[in-house]
């Protein structure tokens, strides 16, 4: 299973760290020059949950994002809080 949002798409992205060194001329230094680039990961707030999808408890990824929203249903943990039409369903 990818480390995708099942609601809002967010996902890993990838950028980079751009090191610098060296005094600002307006200081009297010779300017900032690159000294490294570095690989990063961009990482969504991704949370493992039991979501109800089409009546259909499922175990999915789920932004910090989305949970906020309120796109989250979550199942009822005992049968006994459904209607008799969920009851059906599930």
């Amino acid at each position: 299973m990818p480390r995708v949002c099942h609601f809002t798409g967010k996902k890993t992205t990838f950028g980079r760290h751009i090191s610098r060194s060296g005094a600002a001329i307006r200081t009297g230094g010779f300017g900032l020059k690159t000294t490294g680039i570095a690989r990063r990961k961009f990482r969504p707030n991704l949370h493992k949950m039991t979501i109800l999808i089409d009546g259909v408890p499922l175990r999915t990824y789920v932004s910090a994002k989305a949970i906020k929203m309120g796109l989250v249903i979550k199942p009822l943990k005992r049968k006994y809080g459904y209607t008799r039409q969920q009851k059906l369903a599930g």
